[in-house]
């Protein structure tokens, strides 16, 4: 096989990581990319009112008082 065809051989690349590298190097597509940090956002995009929140945890509240033993219980009894 010539080189050119090793390069494109995932099989044979995955088998040798230096080979991978110098690919990696050597392609232009990649040195082509742009280069940008992406960072996570600060802030949520729909900001929470405080009703919003008081009714969140009113929800996570109801259900982790919910028995859910009881509730799997009767469903598999049925």
């Amino acid at each position: 096989m010539t080189l050119l065809a090793l390069d494109l051989n995932p099989f044979s690349l995955m088998m040798e990581p230096e080979l991978v590298l110098q690919t990696m190097e050597r392609s232009t597509q990649l040195r082509g990319l742009r280069r940008h940090k992406l960072r996570p956002l600060d802030k949520p995009l729909i900001p929470y009112t405080k009703e919003a929140l008081a009714a969140r945890a009113a929800y996570d509240a109801a259900i982790d008082a919910e028995d859910f033993e009881d509730v799997a219980d009767a469903y598999l009894l049925n």
